[in-house]
């Protein structure tokens, strides 16, 4: 008989009853927030706890009174899209003395809370847990000054503090992404993208500041993701000499028909002598060596404000319920933690922990050990950092190692946002590494026709930001075609292939490794690089263009949404792309804050289409407006969109009105976001330098020879690390008919969007996070940093 799973069973019996959380932000503002403060309302309600809001941070906790409210669940309605943080945050010197903190005690235990929801940053943080480690001292002496009984004290002993970090500056150690990190980057881009258009106009120079204090991190995250010219970030200033070197460069950039430079200044940028750089000094600099059109934009606090983009909407509320968790689970004798994420996974670290590591990067720069201070901040920020300098700095041509090899690369499938980030990657870190690399248009069918040609560095400057795929894709598979194919191997001497597209270009690989029996043209090293917005891939749990596609759905929805607002109830049904693969549907309708989603993978019927009308209807009749209901557009072949929205028409008759809208292909187009751009760029060049070991390791008598199956790969994101993968071991784990991976980690979130839509629903936690330590430097294979 199979064993019950422990971790599910425990779920259910964890109950909130009795137990009274409070949650606030504290410090700098970040978007996101929101739907973490949310996330943390709904779970708590749903377990039975009583959750309070804690109004304008710690302020409020020392002021009590009105700034301590009980929270239902409509008092977060509507607040998912909303930036900034609803329920106020202030800095607070009060709450920095003891007399402070005896009061916030005091006004805590009146209610009867000892549990603490805090988002903020590492001072926040830090605070909370100064706070925890005097309770019951401040207990004691609020006895002894007659203002709580002395059963309080032995009743409120422990108070329980989980975190979850909150910040744009994304400085926090112990996790790869904050919230508010991600909207920030989307602010940063969309400034800078707007930037080149009016600069490649005037053949000007750019000089942008960034926000992030003493963390380079948004500097070099942007620069990454628009392909700027130079960055200045303060844990690795500038070697003595920079500005003639930086000269140099863009000087030899405009000779290569460059129109625009942009060059990106952290706020807290320093030189190796800890002296300020300022975007002035650099304009100065610039104006007086080159004589360029130069200009300074300050972006400010523009990167603090607007809607959070849908990853920091799934962070956050992930992060709100796994806080939850936290809390409940704890003990007297748990150190308070950190919600964290890593690489794809919710993790809880010591808190202290955490916050001492953050401090040890500020003693690293302060001591001038630079590259200490790049470890400490993690693996994500090393490699964003090592990424860039191979992109952005092209070595003179009697520096570059000389391979012989040539490496063509292709798209495949429909287009996704990032695809193109990817190619300039692998052609650019590929002649970095001295191979020649060639361009295949239009796929296989390109490749056939012989639509080849070599591609230079220069060729593809300014790729980074374009949507969509300029080596043109086609869907077309090789099968047909492989004598052609290796034809046009032989004519271009071919040495390895990389291939860039969705579940079509797994198909090619599988058809090519069949195809190694009968041309040896295709023994070469073979590599995959998941791009789709299906996210659709088997052996990842990521693709190129997901995030570009989500974003463009939530934000559809938001606006959708607010159409409504000042009118009566109302209730929207919208149709997502993504074939039989539901992610879409469902990890959009967790960012927009949906009532249902229909999926495949999660089959329905009248009757659940009838509960969840029933459901609506209840909700419509409290203060909730409007309704939000998703559908895959392969769902169910007999239940489709125009079924759900007459269905819903005539069964909320009297109570709400119903729309329908199918989204379609604008989710394919746009410009990339910076998660798909920095996505697509990092995994693309690790792959070029698998494509490198693989060909020195199978060069022999003068050719390459390669026909086992480590040899022809898929690189995919699972859980924590990024792994190369034979197509060949991925068949098994395929449903090839319907075009979808066997096994699909998102649909542990189905049940986390039915609960904050207030569902009651089992929620499978035997894949939340357990308490585990801060290691210095994580395994090799863990360098995923899904978060960018």
């Amino acid at each position: 008989m199979a064993q019950p799973d422990t971790k599910k069973i425990f779920f259910e019996n964890l109950s909130g009853a009795g137990k009274a959380i409070a949650v606030l932000t504290s410090g700098g503002d970040a978007q996101g927030m929101n739907a973490a403060v949310r996330a943390v309302v709904r779970m708590g309600l749903y377990v039975g706890a009583k959750v309070y809001f804690i109004r304008e941070g710690y302020q409020g906790m020392v002021d009590g009174g009105e700034n301590i409210k009980e929270a239902t669940w409509e008092s977060v309605s509507s607040m998912l899209q909303v930036g900034g943080t609803v329920i106020g945050s202030a800095r607070c010197k009060e709450f920095r003395s003891h007399e402070g903190r005896l009061k916030a005690a005091h006004n805590l235990v009146q209610r009867g809370i000892t549990n603490l929801c805090v988002i903020g940053g590492d001072g926040s943080l830090t605070g909370a847990n100064l706070f925890r480690e005097e309770w019951s001292g401040l207990l004691n002496e609020l006895v002894e000054q007659g203002a709580i009984e002395a059963e309080s004290v032995q009743k409120y002993s422990a108070l329980h503090i989980v975190g979850m970090v909150g910040s744009i500056d994304n400085d926090f150690c112990g996790t790869d992404m904050t919230i508010g990190t991600d909207s920030a980057l989307h602010r940063i881009i969309e400034v800078v993208d707007a930037i080149m258009t009016t600069a490649q106009s005037h053949q000007r120079t750019f000089v942008l500041e960034v926000m992030g204090r003493h963390c380079g991190y948004l500097a070099l995250v942007s620069a990454l993701a628009c392909g700027a010219d130079w960055v200045l970030i303060p844990e690795m200033p500038p070697e003595d000499g920079w500005e003639d070197k930086m000269c140099q460069k863009l000087s030899a950039n405009r000779a290569g028909m460059k129109r625009l430079n942009v060059i990106i200044v952290a706020e807290g940028a320093i030189d190796r002598n800890n002296k300020v750089i300022t975007t002035d000094y650099v304009k100065d600099l610039v104006v007086k060596c080159l004589g360029f059109d130069t200009r300074v934009t300050i972006l400010g606090h523009v990167q603090r404000g607007g809607t959070p983009s849908a990853f920091d909407r799934i962070l956050a509320s992930r992060m709100g319920v796994e806080a939850v968790l936290a809390l409940l689970e704890t003990t007297a004798n748990t150190p308070a933690c950190v919600v964290s994420l890593s690489g794809n996974q919710s993790v809880r670290l010591p808190l202290m922990e955490c916050v001492q590591m953050t401090q040890e990067v500020q003693k690293a720069m302060d001591q001038k050990c630079f590259e200490e201070a790049v470890k400490l901040r993690g693996r994500s920020f090393e490699n964003n950092l090592k990424t860039y300098k191979l992109l952005a700095h092209r070595k003179p041509e009697s520096e570059l190692p000389v391979s012989n090899f040539n490496v063509a690369v292709l798209n495949v499938g429909a287009p996704a946002a990032g695809m193109n980030a990817a190619v300039r990657s692998a052609v650019r870190v590929g002649i970095s590494e001295g191979h020649k690399m060639f361009a295949v248009s239009d796929g296989f069918e390109g490749f056939y026709k012989g639509q080849i040609k070599e591609i230079k560095w220069a060729d593809v400057g300014g790729w980074t930001g374009q949507g969509g795929s300029l080596l043109g894709t086609k869907r077309t598979l090789p099968a047909k075609h492989v004598d052609k194919i290796a034809e046009q191997m032989r004519k271009h001497n071919i040495n390895a292939l990389l291939v860039i597209g969705g579940f079509e270009a797994l198909e090619c690989l599988l058809q090519l490794y069949d195809a190694r029996a009968t041309f040896e043209e295709f023994c070469i090293p073979m590599c995959m690089l998941p791009a789709t917005i299906s996210n659709n891939v088997p052996g990842t749990d990521l693709s190129i263009g997901a995030d570009t596609a989500l974003n463009a759905i939530v934000e559809t929805c938001d606006r959708i949404k607010q159409s409504a607002s000042g009118t009566k109830r109302r209730v929207f049904i919208i149709e997502t792309m993504g074939g039989y693969c539901g992610y879409l549907a469902t990890v959009g309708g967790l960012a927009a804050g949906a009532d249902a989603a229909y999926i495949y993978e999660e089959s329905f019927d009248i009757r659940d289409l009838q509960a969840n009308v029933e459901h609506l209807t209840e909700k419509m009749k409290t203060s909730i407006q409007r309704g939000l209901v998703l559908r895959n557009e392969n769902s169910n072949e007999n239940y489709t969109t125009d079924f759900i929205y007459q269905l819903y028409t005539e069964e909320g008759k009297g109570v709400f009105d119903c729309r329908k809208n199918v989204l379609g292909h604008m989710q394919q187009g746009g410009a990339p976001s910076p998660f798909d751009r920095n996505f697509g760029t990092k995994i693309s060049a690790k792959a070029m330098q698998w494509i490198s070991k693989k060909l020195v390791e199978t060069f022999r008598q003068g050719r390459v020879f390669a026909n086992s199956e480590d040899t022809c790969c898929l690189l995919g994101m699972r859980r924590r690390a990024l792994i190369f993968q034979p197509v060949v071991s991925l068949k098994d784990e395929t449903d090839f008919i319907h075009r979808i991976p066997k096994e699909q980690w998102w649909l542990k979130l189905r049940p986390l969007m039915k609960i904050l839509a207030k569902y009651k629903t089992s929620y499978d936690v035997s894949d939340s996070g357990q308490l585990e330590h801060v290691v210095h430097n994580r395994p090799k294979e863990s360098d995923a940093s899904v978060a960018m």
